[in-house]
């Protein structure tokens, strides 16, 4: 039996060949012999230098030890398009705008046997959540969780079928095809060629549908459009602007040495996280200002994960590590940006999330407008007016369990105990966080008999010297509970779901849905009117962030 070995395959868009596809920055070594390389195929090899382990000098270790990352690129031309082969960690080196993204995930949805899949990593961009999950056994998609409402998928790894099982044994697909296959180097042509005949075929809806709610937008006006869009919100450094590393990353692998920092306008300190606010930091250090930023810079500044000798382990551009979600005028539809890359969301989806929770808006009259910058003043205000509670903080969980706030403000309308959550601004991880509260506190109000207790505990704690305290807690005995969402904003509230970023809506669609028919609890959101002065102006320029780890090192820009 031949021997399988695994590699990546990535395949370079129209117009992207060898000599166009790499950084000019590159460290590659080009023209090297080499006897058995593919027809037409271009080889760049990595040799990097030796140099000692870091536990070397660690220990005193007496004896001569070295360490050296090699690896291939290898462009290989097919039917007008070109692969590029990569061995090693050197796939970095390509431009990030020169190869297909969803390449390797339709390639793999395409061959792999539905019934065989042992892996999967998902991003839920609401909460900029990265999760990988694996099976022991081979099994069905649906026992991996994956939630194609609120997920995205980003890599699947199954067996494939057995009309591909002569060339590819496992494959793992995200933006390049990862393959184990027992080929020889005079066959990697027909198999890349195979490959790119898969990647046009669309019959994986058959197999896995409704996977892909999400399409990328190709339209050049559109991404023009959407860029526009990009570039005016970074400027005012709105909420709703994450920067995250575009990739799982291998925390068991040298996780404590591991840091981040950022080039592309001179040096910068490293950091022990990723955060936009370190990137901002990193601009008004080096005399750039956020206000006057562009898509182009965006794109040429590098967010760099770097080891305890400054050497890079990875390096992306910014505009790839960006999530951010909008529309644009006159569209329905939804878009967000990820990777680099813009997707819209199926139209009648958008559709329809609107038309299920327009239902459950509500005016929030009952609710003063909100003239504070922090909510825990909002709900110290409001928790003082007649037959309010502010219950901001406090805990009904069991002792030494994981803390559950019941909500942030109680009160009584209608016989009900109401528990209101609320929360400031309309930003996408924020509002998850805040919906997911809402289910969570009724869930163990409902499923754990001394949770109400632990409520009414608190509420008399809080209104110890007032008369609307039994009506208050008569509400909690009868276990009728109501939830309300109330987000402050100064956002028209006739927009109502619409209002909510996209992922915010999905969430919170999902536990209206798990309030309601699960646990048999009215819900509703509203608006509460941000009235608050406007803060003081940022100054125009900051001091560099002191860095959180133990070292400090610089890059190149």
């Amino acid at each position: 039996m031949a021997r399988s070995r695994a590699f990546s395959i990535f395949l370079l868009k129209d117009g992207f060949d060898a000599t166009t596809a790499l950084k000019d920055d590159n460290p590659l070594i080009e023209s090297v012999p080499a006897s058995n390389l593919p027809v037409g195929a271009t080889l760049f090899v990595l040799d990097g230098p030796a140099r000692p382990p870091w536990w070397k000098s660690y220990f005193g270790v007496q004896r001569e030890l070295f360490q050296a990352s090699k690896g291939a690129l290898v462009f290989v031309p097919i039917a007008g398009r070109v692969c590029v082969l990569a061995f090693g960690h050197v796939s970095h080196n390509l431009r990030d705008e020169s190869y297909e993204y969803d390449f390797g995930i339709k390639v793999t949805l395409n061959c792999v046997d539905p019934q065989k899949l042992k892996n999967t990593d998902t991003l839920e961009p609401g909460s900029a959540r990265r999760q990988r999950t694996q099976h022991a056994i081979e099994t069905e998609l649906t026992y991996f969780d994956f939630d194609q409402d609120s997920s995205v998928l980003k890599s699947i790894t199954g067996k494939v079928k057995d009309e591909y099982a002569d060339v590819v044994k496992h494959a793992t697909g995200a933006s390049s095809l990862r393959v184990s296959t027992p080929v020889t180097s005079a066959d990697l042509t027909d198999l890349c060629e195979r490959m790119l005949v898969l990647y046009a075929d669309e019959s994986y809806m058959e197999s896995f549908p409704d996977i892909q709610k999400i399409v990328p937008v190709r339209d050049p006006a559109h991404v023009s459009a959407l860029n526009r869009q990009l570039q005016q919100q970074i400027r005012v450094q709105a909420d709703n602007i994450y920067l995250a590393v575009p990739d799982m990353i291998d925390y068991g692998h040298d996780s404590d040495s591991m840091y981040a920092t950022f080039s592309g306008c001179g040096g910068g300190d490293l950091c022990s996280d990723v955060a936009i606010e370190h990137y901002y930091d990193y601009l008004a250090a080096n005399g750039v200002a956020v206000s006057a930023l562009t898509v182009e810079q965006l794109k040429a500044h590098r967010l760099h994960l770097v080891n305890e000798h400054g050497d890079a382990r990875d390096s992306h551009p910014v505009f790839k590590s960006l999530l951010f979600d909008t529309s644009l005028p006159g569209s329905d539809a939804a878009f967000y940006l990820n990777e680099g890359n813009w997707y819209e969301v199926d139209r009648d989806y958008v559709n329809r999330l609107r038309t299920r929770l327009d239902p459950f808006w509500s005016e929030l009259a009952f609710l003063d407008d909100c003239k504070h910058h922090l909510e825990a003043d909002y709900n110290e205000e409001i928790g003082t007016k007649a037959g309010f509670v502010c219950l901001d903080k406090t805990n009904v969980s069991r002792k030494g369990q994981t803390q559950i706030e019941p909500c942030d403000v109680f009160t009584v309308i209608g016989g009900h105990a109401v528990l209101i959550h609320v929360k400031i601004s309309t930003a996408s991880s924020q509002l998850s966080h805040l919906f997911n509260q809402g289910a969570n506190s009724v869930e163990l109000l409902k499923s754990d008999d001394d949770a109400p207790g632990r409520l009414i505990k608190c509420l008399r704690e809080k209104r110890k010297s007032t008369d609307d305290i039994d009506a208050l807690v008569a509400s909690v005995e009868d276990g009728d509970y109501e939830v309300v969402f109330a987000i402050i904003t100064a956002k028209d509230p006739d927009w109502k779901a619409l209002n909510l970023p996209l992922f915010s809506r999905i969430s919170l669609a999902r536990n209206v849905r798990v309030l309601r028919r699960v646990m048999g609890v009215p819900v509703s959101f509203g608006f509460v009117k941000d009235v608050s002065p406007p803060q003081p102006p940022k100054p125009k320029t900051k001091k560099p962030a002191k860095p959180r780890a133990s070292k400090k090192g610089t890059l190149k820009p």
